[in-house]
């Protein structure tokens, strides 16, 4: 495997991307569309603001 392919592996490891590090040997694998929808809606999450406007 590319090497530049490991270290976004074990980047996404670091960040809590991924959480199981068998995932680090998978990383050519094809992934399902409402798996990368999932990725993208928890990272919305975590970028949104948690506080509301009082205007």
């Amino acid at each position: 495997m590319e090497a530049w392919k490991k270290h976004i592996g074990e980047k996404a490891l670091e960040k809590g991307i991924i959480n199981d590090p068998q995932w680090l040997e998978k990383l050519d694998d094809t992934m399902p569309v409402w798996a990368v929808l999932d990725l993208f809606l928890q990272l919305v999450d975590r970028l949104e603001p948690d506080y509301n406007s009082y205007d």
